[in-house]
């Protein structure tokens, strides 16, 4: 696919949560997750690729790759894997593109416009799937694991990273400051977008995640595991394919 950026959609062509909406933040997302996650989310993603538990020549698959950042941290884990990342975001993806050839990684990641809820795979073609802060923002969530049910072969796991709302405790309470104040505030003032607001309404509106966890299990997925990061702050979920 091309490495080009395409001119930012008008706003009102935007609907929050979509393709469109992140193509006009995509040349500023990386550094605003560095910012905002206080450069936690580094961490988070090496979680993730370590609860896939991958086997030497996996075949993953990256769903809502964005920018390519969680593709380079299995590769960089796992030398002989290899990584095909759908999205529906162009600007990003181009923006992956880059930093993918720039790795040299060309004929292992390979990135693509997709849509989480119609996976363009077989059956049982992957041995591995993963989602970082991207679950949140698919319009029909169980459509989308039932998807990842079915193109990840019997026995591999599918690992979600997603952002939450600590619920309990002293920390919790700031946490929840952070997410729901200061989190759009420093958005908005850094890159000059709206969009970072709807991060915040996004989190509050997401299933807790047991419940989550339960919309897993009636889609198909054994959950192994549902471990809170950071005071709770944001969720890894862990599940493998019967």
């Amino acid at each position: 696919m091309t490495a080009e950026l395409t001119p930012a959609p008008r706003e009102e062509d935007v609907t929050l949560g979509s393709g469109a909406m992140f193509d006009a933040i995509a040349a500023r997302y990386d550094r605003l997750n560095r910012i905002l996650s206080l450069g936690l989310d580094r961490r988070w993603r090496r979680q993730t690729v370590e609860a896939m538990a991958l086997e030497p020549g996996a075949r993953v698959l990256d769903l809502a790759p964005g920018t390519a950042v969680l593709a380079l941290a299995i590769t960089d884990a796992h030398p002989d894997a290899r990584v095909v990342g759908s999205d529906p975001s162009e600007n990003m993806l181009a923006i992956g593109d880059r930093k993918v050839a720039e790795a040299g990684l060309g004929q292992r990641v390979h990135l693509e416009v997709g849509d989480a809820q119609a996976i363009d795979a077989p059956d049982d073609s992957f041995d591995a799937c993963c989602m970082a802060f991207g679950i949140r923002n698919v319009p029909d969530r169980a459509k989308a694991l039932r998807e990842m049910a079915r193109v990840v072969r019997p026995g591999g796991r599918v690992a979600i990273l997603e952002l939450a709302e600590p619920e309990r405790g002293l920390l919790a309470i700031g946490a929840r400051f952070y997410i729901r104040v200061v989190v759009p505030w420093i958005g908005a003032w850094l890159s000059g977008a709206k969009e970072y607001r709807y991060l915040q309404r996004s989190i509050q509106a997401f299933p807790a995640p047991e419940r989550f966890a339960g919309i897993m299990r009636a889609s198909g997925l054994e959950v192994l595991e549902v471990r809170p990061l950071t005071f709770g702050v944001v969720t890894l979920y862990v599940a493998r394919v019967p």
